[in-house]
Protein backbone atom coordinates (compact mmCIF):
# COMPACT_ATOMS: atom_id res chain seq x y z
CA UNK A 1 0.00 0.00 0.00
CA UNK A 2 1.48 3.50 -1.22
CA UNK A 3 2.35 5.90 2.21
CA UNK A 4 -0.11 8.74 2.55
CA UNK A 5 1.60 12.10 2.13
CA UNK A 6 1.26 14.39 5.35
CA UNK A 7 -2.00 17.34 4.77
CA UNK A 8 -0.30 19.71 3.06
CA UNK A 9 2.08 18.25 1.14
CA UNK A 10 -0.10 18.09 -2.14
CA UNK A 11 -1.07 14.57 -4.70
CA UNK A 12 1.90 13.33 -6.47
CA UNK A 13 0.35 10.53 -9.11
CA UNK A 14 1.59 9.03 -12.98
CA UNK A 15 -0.20 10.12 -15.81
CA UNK A 16 -1.44 7.64 -18.16
CA UNK A 17 1.32 8.98 -20.42
CA UNK A 18 3.87 8.00 -17.99
CA UNK A 19 4.58 11.63 -16.80
CA UNK A 20 4.14 12.88 -13.42
CA UNK A 21 1.80 15.71 -12.00
CA UNK A 22 1.86 17.07 -8.70
CA UNK A 23 -0.84 19.04 -7.58
CA UNK A 24 -1.39 21.30 -4.45
CA UNK A 25 -4.34 23.41 -3.14
CA UNK A 26 -2.86 27.33 -2.98
CA UNK A 27 -6.38 28.80 -1.72
CA UNK A 28 -9.98 29.07 -1.50
CA UNK A 29 -12.25 30.56 -4.07
CA UNK A 30 -15.69 32.75 -3.10
CA UNK A 31 -18.04 29.52 -2.60
CA UNK A 32 -15.16 28.10 -0.33
CA UNK A 33 -13.82 25.53 -3.24
CA UNK A 34 -10.51 24.77 -2.86
CA UNK A 35 -8.10 26.65 -6.02
CA UNK A 36 -5.00 24.44 -7.33
CA UNK A 37 -2.25 24.54 -8.99
CA UNK A 38 -0.05 21.69 -10.74
CA UNK A 39 3.69 20.53 -11.78
CA UNK A 40 4.66 18.05 -14.38
CA UNK A 41 7.69 16.14 -14.47
CA UNK A 42 9.49 13.14 -15.94
CA UNK A 43 10.34 11.33 -12.56
CA UNK A 44 8.36 11.05 -9.38
CA UNK A 45 11.91 12.99 -7.42
CA UNK A 46 11.95 15.73 -10.12
CA UNK A 47 7.96 16.10 -9.30
CA UNK A 48 8.72 16.32 -5.92
CA UNK A 49 11.17 18.92 -6.25
CA UNK A 50 8.90 21.12 -8.39
CA UNK A 51 5.72 20.33 -5.90
CA UNK A 52 7.67 21.87 -2.38
CA UNK A 53 9.22 24.47 -4.37
CA UNK A 54 5.63 25.34 -5.80
CA UNK A 55 4.74 24.82 -2.32
CA UNK A 56 7.25 27.55 -1.15
CA UNK A 57 6.43 30.13 -3.46
CA UNK A 58 2.66 30.18 -2.59
CA UNK A 59 3.44 30.62 0.65
CA UNK A 60 0.85 27.79 1.88
CA UNK A 61 -2.84 29.13 2.38
CA UNK A 62 -3.07 33.18 2.34
CA UNK A 63 -5.06 35.16 4.96
CA UNK A 64 -7.26 36.38 2.70
CA UNK A 65 -7.95 33.14 1.11
CA UNK A 66 -9.33 31.45 5.21
CA UNK A 67 -13.16 30.85 5.64
CA UNK A 68 -15.64 30.24 7.80
CA UNK A 69 -16.59 27.72 4.61
CA UNK A 70 -13.13 25.78 4.12
CA UNK A 71 -12.87 22.23 5.76
CA UNK A 72 -11.52 22.35 9.18
CA UNK A 73 -8.58 19.59 8.06
CA UNK A 74 -7.49 23.01 5.72
CA UNK A 75 -7.87 24.95 8.86
CA UNK A 76 -6.25 22.45 10.94
CA UNK A 77 -2.97 22.67 8.27
CA UNK A 78 -3.24 26.76 8.06
CA UNK A 79 -3.34 26.74 12.25
CA UNK A 80 -0.66 24.40 12.52
CA UNK A 81 1.95 25.53 9.97
CA UNK A 82 1.47 29.60 10.77
CA UNK A 83 0.62 29.61 14.15
CA UNK A 84 1.75 26.03 16.37
CA UNK A 85 4.84 24.55 14.81
CA UNK A 86 7.22 27.89 14.35
CA UNK A 87 6.69 27.83 18.61
CA UNK A 88 7.00 24.18 19.07
CA UNK A 89 10.85 21.84 18.98
CA UNK A 90 11.35 19.13 16.53
CA UNK A 91 9.91 16.61 18.75
CA UNK A 92 6.85 18.41 19.67
CA UNK A 93 6.11 18.83 15.91
CA UNK A 94 6.20 15.08 14.93
CA UNK A 95 3.58 14.12 17.59
CA UNK A 96 1.51 17.20 16.18
CA UNK A 97 1.78 16.07 12.84
CA UNK A 98 1.30 12.13 13.66
CA UNK A 99 -2.14 13.31 15.06
CA UNK A 100 -3.12 15.42 12.67
CA UNK A 101 -2.31 13.08 9.85
CA UNK A 102 -3.68 9.79 11.44
CA UNK A 103 -6.37 10.71 13.42
CA UNK A 104 -8.01 14.18 13.16
CA UNK A 105 -7.92 15.08 9.78
CA UNK A 106 -9.03 11.23 8.24
CA UNK A 107 -11.87 11.81 10.66
CA UNK A 108 -13.45 15.49 10.61
CA UNK A 109 -11.19 16.72 8.42
CA UNK A 110 -13.82 17.28 5.71
CA UNK A 111 -16.34 19.01 7.71
CA UNK A 112 -16.38 22.92 7.02
CA UNK A 113 -15.25 24.67 9.83
CA UNK A 114 -18.15 26.62 10.83
CA UNK A 115 -20.39 23.24 11.22
CA UNK A 116 -18.22 21.63 13.26
CA UNK A 117 -20.24 20.79 15.84
CA UNK A 118 -19.49 19.48 20.04
CA UNK A 119 -21.30 16.61 18.88
CA UNK A 120 -19.45 15.79 16.10
CA UNK A 121 -16.12 16.05 17.98
CA UNK A 122 -17.52 14.06 20.97
CA UNK A 123 -18.27 11.15 18.99
CA UNK A 124 -14.98 11.62 17.10
CA UNK A 125 -13.41 11.20 20.43
CA UNK A 126 -15.58 8.14 20.99
CA UNK A 127 -14.87 6.40 18.00
CA UNK A 128 -10.81 7.11 18.73
CA UNK A 129 -11.31 5.50 22.10
CA UNK A 130 -13.17 2.53 20.65
CA UNK A 131 -11.39 1.58 18.06
CA UNK A 132 -9.04 4.51 16.71
CA UNK A 133 -5.28 2.71 16.76
CA UNK A 134 -3.97 2.42 13.72
CA UNK A 135 -0.94 0.37 14.33
CA UNK A 136 0.19 -2.22 16.82
CA UNK A 137 -3.36 -3.29 17.55
CA UNK A 138 -1.86 -6.89 18.37
CA UNK A 139 -0.27 -5.35 21.31
CA UNK A 140 -2.36 -2.67 22.63
CA UNK A 141 -5.98 -3.16 21.62
CA UNK A 142 -7.50 -1.30 18.97
CA UNK A 143 -9.04 1.68 20.77
CA UNK A 144 -6.40 4.80 21.28
CA UNK A 145 -5.20 5.61 25.33
CA UNK A 146 -6.87 7.91 27.33
CA UNK A 147 -3.97 10.55 27.16
CA UNK A 148 -4.15 10.56 23.31
CA UNK A 149 -7.50 11.25 23.41
CA UNK A 150 -6.89 14.16 25.33
CA UNK A 151 -4.12 15.18 23.32
CA UNK A 152 -6.30 14.93 20.42
CA UNK A 153 -8.91 17.59 21.93
CA UNK A 154 -6.18 19.41 22.69
CA UNK A 155 -4.78 20.13 19.31
CA UNK A 156 -8.76 20.40 17.87
CA UNK A 157 -9.41 23.14 20.28
CA UNK A 158 -6.17 25.10 20.13
CA UNK A 159 -7.01 25.26 16.32
CA UNK A 160 -11.01 26.25 16.79
CA UNK A 161 -9.69 28.75 19.47
CA UNK A 162 -7.92 30.48 16.75
CA UNK A 163 -10.46 30.28 14.74
CA UNK A 164 -12.50 32.39 17.02
CA UNK A 165 -10.01 35.05 17.93
CA UNK A 166 -9.68 35.50 14.10
CA UNK A 167 -13.57 35.53 13.91
CA UNK A 168 -14.58 32.51 11.51
CA UNK A 169 -16.79 30.70 13.85
CA UNK A 170 -18.31 32.45 17.16
CA UNK A 171 -17.87 29.75 19.64
CA UNK A 172 -15.34 27.26 20.52
CA UNK A 173 -17.35 23.61 19.67
CA UNK A 174 -14.37 21.94 21.68
CA UNK A 175 -15.16 23.37 25.18
CA UNK A 176 -17.42 21.36 26.98
CA UNK A 177 -17.15 17.69 25.70
CA UNK A 178 -16.50 15.32 27.76
CA UNK A 179 -12.84 13.61 28.17
CA UNK A 180 -11.66 10.64 29.87
CA UNK A 181 -10.25 11.09 32.67
CA UNK A 182 -6.83 12.78 33.25
CA UNK A 183 -4.46 9.87 35.47
CA UNK A 184 -1.25 10.51 36.59
CA UNK A 185 1.38 7.90 35.08
CA UNK A 186 2.32 5.99 37.83
CA UNK A 187 5.59 7.00 39.63
CA UNK A 188 8.03 3.72 40.79
CA UNK A 189 11.40 3.98 42.30
CA UNK A 190 14.16 1.66 43.34
CA UNK A 191 14.62 0.62 46.51
CA UNK A 192 18.17 0.48 47.98
CA UNK A 193 18.63 -3.44 47.60
CA UNK A 194 17.53 -2.92 44.05
CA UNK A 195 20.13 -0.33 43.55
CA UNK A 196 22.95 -2.20 44.51
CA UNK A 197 21.68 -4.96 42.31
CA UNK A 198 21.34 -2.67 39.84
CA UNK A 199 24.61 -1.26 39.69
CA UNK A 200 26.56 -3.92 39.98
CA UNK A 201 24.93 -5.31 36.98
CA UNK A 202 25.69 -1.98 35.01
CA UNK A 203 28.88 -2.07 35.57
CA UNK A 204 29.35 -5.91 34.40
CA UNK A 205 27.74 -4.87 31.42
CA UNK A 206 30.29 -1.21 31.18
CA UNK A 207 26.81 0.92 31.62
CA UNK A 208 28.41 1.94 35.24
CA UNK A 209 29.43 5.28 35.00
CA UNK A 210 26.47 6.56 33.05
CA UNK A 211 23.67 4.77 35.65
CA UNK A 212 26.08 5.71 38.21
CA UNK A 213 25.88 10.11 37.13
CA UNK A 214 22.11 9.84 36.58
CA UNK A 215 21.13 7.80 40.33
CA UNK A 216 23.78 10.73 42.26
CA UNK A 217 22.28 13.94 39.81
CA UNK A 218 18.80 13.13 38.60
CA UNK A 219 19.60 14.70 34.64
CA UNK A 220 16.67 13.97 32.29
CA UNK A 221 17.72 11.27 29.80
CA UNK A 222 18.43 13.82 26.82
CA UNK A 223 20.15 16.02 29.00
CA UNK A 224 22.79 13.20 30.30
CA UNK A 225 23.49 12.04 26.71
CA UNK A 226 24.35 15.67 25.67
CA UNK A 227 27.11 15.47 28.25
CA UNK A 228 30.65 16.29 27.03
CA UNK A 229 33.88 16.29 29.15
CA UNK A 230 34.27 19.95 28.59
CA UNK A 231 31.11 20.99 31.09
CA UNK A 232 32.58 19.11 33.60
CA UNK A 233 35.02 20.49 36.26
CA UNK A 234 37.09 17.53 37.99
CA UNK A 235 38.65 20.30 40.32
CA UNK A 236 35.07 21.76 41.58
CA UNK A 237 33.28 18.78 41.17
CA UNK A 238 30.76 20.95 38.93
CA UNK A 239 28.69 19.86 36.17
CA UNK A 240 27.62 22.51 33.59
CA UNK A 241 24.20 21.26 32.29
CA UNK A 242 23.40 23.28 29.31
CA UNK A 243 22.37 21.10 26.43
CA UNK A 244 20.33 18.26 25.52
CA UNK A 245 19.98 15.38 23.02
CA UNK A 246 16.77 14.46 21.50
CA UNK A 247 16.10 11.86 18.63
CA UNK A 248 14.14 13.30 15.20
CA UNK A 249 13.15 11.01 12.44
CA UNK A 250 16.54 8.90 13.33
CA UNK A 251 18.49 11.89 13.55
CA UNK A 252 20.01 13.39 16.62
CA UNK A 253 19.55 16.63 16.98
CA UNK A 254 21.37 19.11 19.99
CA UNK A 255 19.89 22.18 21.40
CA UNK A 256 19.23 24.05 24.77
CA UNK A 257 16.77 22.79 27.37
CA UNK A 258 13.14 23.84 26.94
CA UNK A 259 13.49 26.12 30.04
CA UNK A 260 15.73 28.67 31.89
CA UNK A 261 15.79 26.62 35.10
CA UNK A 262 16.92 23.55 32.96
CA UNK A 263 19.98 25.81 32.81
CA UNK A 264 22.22 24.84 35.78
CA UNK A 265 25.33 23.41 37.42
CA UNK A 266 25.65 20.56 40.35
CA UNK A 267 27.87 20.17 42.22
CA UNK A 268 28.65 15.96 42.01
CA UNK A 269 29.77 13.94 45.21
CA UNK A 270 33.78 13.42 45.35
CA UNK A 271 32.94 9.44 44.63
CA UNK A 272 31.49 10.46 41.83
CA UNK A 273 34.23 12.89 40.40
CA UNK A 274 36.70 9.90 40.96
CA UNK A 275 34.49 7.15 38.92
CA UNK A 276 34.55 10.09 36.09
CA UNK A 277 38.18 10.38 36.72
CA UNK A 278 39.13 6.66 35.65
CA UNK A 279 36.33 6.04 33.18
CA UNK A 280 37.55 9.41 31.23
CA UNK A 281 41.64 7.40 30.61
CA UNK A 282 39.12 4.87 28.82
CA UNK A 283 37.29 7.22 26.62
CA UNK A 284 38.12 8.65 23.33
CA UNK A 285 35.48 10.94 22.82
CA UNK A 286 34.47 15.11 23.39
CA UNK A 287 31.14 13.14 24.85
CA UNK A 288 31.31 10.99 28.11
CA UNK A 289 28.94 8.76 26.66
CA UNK A 290 29.76 8.07 22.94
CA UNK A 291 28.14 5.70 20.56
CA UNK A 292 30.47 2.69 20.10
CA UNK A 293 29.09 2.66 16.51
CA UNK A 294 29.04 6.29 15.03
CA UNK A 295 32.15 8.29 15.19
CA UNK A 296 31.77 11.82 17.12
CA UNK A 297 28.18 10.88 18.63
CA UNK A 298 26.39 10.40 22.12
CA UNK A 299 24.35 7.44 22.52
CA UNK A 300 21.13 7.65 21.54
CA UNK A 301 17.78 7.81 23.93
CA UNK A 302 16.35 4.97 22.13
CA UNK A 303 19.78 2.83 23.23
CA UNK A 304 20.00 3.57 26.85
CA UNK A 305 16.37 2.79 27.11
CA UNK A 306 16.53 -0.33 25.36
CA UNK A 307 19.91 -1.12 27.91
CA UNK A 308 18.38 -0.36 30.63
CA UNK A 309 15.14 -2.55 30.32
CA UNK A 310 18.19 -5.59 30.26
CA UNK A 311 19.93 -4.69 33.35
CA UNK A 312 16.74 -4.21 35.12
CA UNK A 313 16.05 -7.78 34.01
CA UNK A 314 19.35 -9.36 34.73
CA UNK A 315 19.76 -7.20 38.15
CA UNK A 316 16.21 -9.00 39.25
CA UNK A 317 14.60 -5.62 39.92
CA UNK A 318 11.20 -4.41 38.74
CA UNK A 319 11.04 -3.03 35.49
CA UNK A 320 10.93 1.12 35.41
CA UNK A 321 11.02 4.13 33.33
CA UNK A 322 14.32 5.89 32.70
CA UNK A 323 12.28 8.84 34.44
CA UNK A 324 11.88 6.75 37.34
CA UNK A 325 15.78 7.05 37.87
CA UNK A 326 14.75 10.35 38.42
CA UNK A 327 12.07 9.63 40.79
CA UNK A 328 14.35 7.53 42.62
CA UNK A 329 16.96 9.99 43.33
CA UNK A 330 14.47 12.50 44.13
CA UNK A 331 13.00 10.48 46.57
CA UNK A 332 16.50 9.65 48.28
CA UNK A 333 17.47 13.10 48.75
CA UNK A 334 14.54 14.19 50.36
CA UNK A 335 14.40 11.26 52.46
CA UNK A 336 18.18 11.81 52.96
CA UNK A 337 17.18 15.43 54.46
CA UNK A 338 17.63 17.41 51.33
CA UNK A 339 15.33 20.73 51.33
CA UNK A 340 13.00 20.91 48.32
CA UNK A 341 14.56 24.07 47.35
CA UNK A 342 17.53 22.64 46.68
CA UNK A 343 16.07 19.64 45.24
CA UNK A 344 13.96 21.67 42.71
CA UNK A 345 17.15 23.52 41.22
CA UNK A 346 19.11 19.58 41.11
CA UNK A 347 16.23 18.91 39.23
CA UNK A 348 15.71 21.88 36.91
CA UNK A 349 12.02 22.39 37.91
CA UNK A 350 10.43 26.20 36.98
CA UNK A 351 9.70 26.19 40.78
CA UNK A 352 9.57 24.32 44.09
CA UNK A 353 5.71 24.59 43.41
CA UNK A 354 6.21 21.65 41.12
CA UNK A 355 8.55 19.71 43.22
CA UNK A 356 6.38 19.75 45.84
CA UNK A 357 3.74 18.63 43.65
CA UNK A 358 5.35 15.42 41.90
CA UNK A 359 6.86 14.28 45.26
CA UNK A 360 3.74 15.38 47.56
CA UNK A 361 3.59 11.62 48.78
CA UNK A 362 7.36 12.12 50.43
CA UNK A 363 6.73 14.93 51.87
CA UNK A 364 3.84 14.31 53.63
CA UNK A 365 5.82 11.69 55.22
CA UNK A 366 9.12 14.22 56.02
CA UNK A 367 5.85 17.00 57.47
CA UNK A 368 4.70 14.22 59.54
CA UNK A 369 8.19 13.23 61.27
CA UNK A 370 9.22 17.13 61.90
CA UNK A 371 6.17 17.41 63.91
CA UNK A 372 6.64 14.72 65.63
CA UNK A 373 10.09 15.88 66.26
CA UNK A 374 8.75 19.14 67.23
CA UNK A 375 6.54 17.60 69.86
CA UNK A 376 9.05 16.07 71.44
CA UNK A 377 11.19 18.75 71.47
CA UNK A 378 8.51 20.81 73.19
CA UNK A 379 7.68 18.29 75.82
CA UNK A 380 4.32 17.45 74.96
CA UNK A 381 5.17 13.67 74.22
CA UNK A 382 8.30 11.35 75.34
CA UNK A 383 10.49 9.81 73.60
CA UNK A 384 9.87 6.34 72.40
CA UNK A 385 12.50 4.79 75.37
CA UNK A 386 9.85 6.61 78.45
CA UNK A 387 6.65 5.59 76.66
CA UNK A 388 7.22 2.49 77.94
CA UNK A 389 4.72 1.69 81.10
CA UNK A 390 6.86 0.42 84.16
CA UNK A 391 7.90 -2.69 84.81
CA UNK A 392 7.88 -2.91 81.21
CA UNK A 393 11.19 -3.36 78.97
CA UNK A 394 11.51 -0.82 76.03
CA UNK A 395 12.03 -2.35 73.12
CA UNK A 396 15.37 -2.74 71.66
CA UNK A 397 16.38 -0.59 68.47
CA UNK A 398 15.64 -3.00 65.46
CA UNK A 399 16.96 -0.90 62.88
CA UNK A 400 19.91 -1.96 61.01
CA UNK A 401 22.21 0.22 58.36
CA UNK A 402 21.67 -1.47 54.95
CA UNK A 403 24.03 -4.09 54.30
CA UNK A 404 25.49 -4.49 51.24
CA UNK A 405 24.11 -7.50 48.81
CA UNK A 406 25.76 -10.70 47.80
CA UNK A 407 24.07 -9.90 44.17
CA UNK A 408 26.48 -11.78 41.40
CA UNK A 409 25.73 -10.07 38.13
CA UNK A 410 24.45 -11.82 35.38
CA UNK A 411 26.36 -13.44 32.24
CA UNK A 412 23.73 -14.91 30.37
CA UNK A 413 25.07 -16.90 27.20
CA UNK A 414 25.41 -15.03 23.70
CA UNK A 415 22.50 -16.20 20.94
CA UNK A 416 23.49 -18.19 18.34
CA UNK A 417 24.08 -16.14 15.65
CA UNK A 418 20.85 -15.68 12.80
CA UNK A 419 19.28 -16.31 15.80
CA UNK A 420 17.68 -12.88 16.27
CA UNK A 421 17.50 -11.42 19.31
CA UNK A 422 13.92 -10.60 22.16
CA UNK A 423 13.75 -8.04 24.53
CA UNK A 424 11.31 -7.52 27.43
CA UNK A 425 9.58 -3.68 26.28
CA UNK A 426 7.19 -3.40 29.87
CA UNK A 427 6.02 -6.30 31.76
CA UNK A 428 3.40 -7.00 29.21
CA UNK A 429 5.15 -6.92 25.62
CA UNK A 430 8.20 -8.29 24.32
CA UNK A 431 10.05 -7.25 21.23
CA UNK A 432 11.85 -9.93 18.39
CA UNK A 433 14.38 -8.27 16.39
CA UNK A 434 15.43 -9.64 13.12
CA UNK A 435 18.84 -7.75 11.66
CA UNK A 436 19.98 -9.69 8.60
CA UNK A 437 22.33 -8.64 5.72
CA UNK A 438 20.35 -8.30 2.52
CA UNK A 439 21.83 -8.25 -0.74
CA UNK A 440 22.18 -4.85 -1.09
CA UNK A 441 24.94 -4.58 1.65
CA UNK A 442 22.62 -3.07 4.17
CA UNK A 443 21.14 -4.30 7.04
CA UNK A 444 17.04 -4.35 7.32
CA UNK A 445 15.63 -4.77 10.57
CA UNK A 446 12.16 -6.60 10.95
CA UNK A 447 10.14 -6.72 14.46
CA UNK A 448 7.79 -8.74 15.85
CA UNK A 449 5.52 -8.36 19.22
CA UNK A 450 3.79 -10.76 21.54
CA UNK A 451 3.00 -10.73 25.29
CA UNK A 452 5.42 -13.56 26.46
CA UNK A 453 8.60 -14.67 26.01
CA UNK A 454 7.98 -18.38 24.68
CA UNK A 455 5.17 -16.83 21.86
CA UNK A 456 7.63 -13.72 20.67
CA UNK A 457 10.25 -16.67 20.06
CA UNK A 458 7.46 -18.70 18.37
CA UNK A 459 6.91 -15.63 16.08
CA UNK A 460 10.61 -14.81 15.90
CA UNK A 461 11.35 -17.89 14.44
CA UNK A 462 8.61 -17.62 11.43
CA UNK A 463 9.66 -14.34 10.71
CA UNK A 464 13.14 -15.23 10.28
CA UNK A 465 12.48 -18.15 8.18
CA UNK A 466 9.95 -15.46 5.61
CA UNK A 467 13.07 -13.01 6.09
CA UNK A 468 15.66 -15.77 4.65
CA UNK A 469 13.15 -16.73 1.84
CA UNK A 470 13.14 -13.37 0.85
CA UNK A 471 17.16 -12.69 0.56
CA UNK A 472 17.48 -15.70 -1.31
CA UNK A 473 14.67 -14.38 -3.83
CA UNK A 474 16.08 -11.06 -3.85
CA UNK A 475 19.80 -12.71 -3.95
CA UNK A 476 18.23 -14.55 -6.94
CA UNK A 477 16.82 -11.57 -9.01
CA UNK A 478 20.40 -9.77 -8.14
CA UNK A 479 22.45 -12.40 -9.74
CA UNK A 480 20.21 -12.66 -12.94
Amino acid sequence: MARKRKAGDGTVRQSKDGRWEGRIVIGYDDNGYPKTKNVLAKTKKECIEKLQKLKEECGGLKPEKVRPEMPFGDWLEYWYENHSKPKIRPTTQETYESRIRLHIVPEIGDIPLNKLTQNDLQQFYGRLKKSGRKRFTEQYGEGLSDRMVRMCHATCRSALEKAVQDGLIRVNPAIGCKLPPKKAREMQVLTREELQRFLIQAQAEGYYELFLLDLATGLRRGELMALQWDDLNFKTGVLNINKQVYDVRGQLEVSTPKTKNSIRKIVLPPAVVEVLREYKKTVDSRWLFPSPVKKDCPLTPGVVRRRLQLILEHAECKHVRFHDLRHTFATLALENGMDVKTLSAMLGHVSAATTLDIYTHITDDMQRAAAANIDRGIGKAAPQEAASSPGQETAPDTSEKPSMTDFKPYVGRKRKPGTGCVTEINDHLFEGRYSPKWPDGKKHSRNVYAHTREECEEKLKQLIVEMKAEIAEAQRLKDR
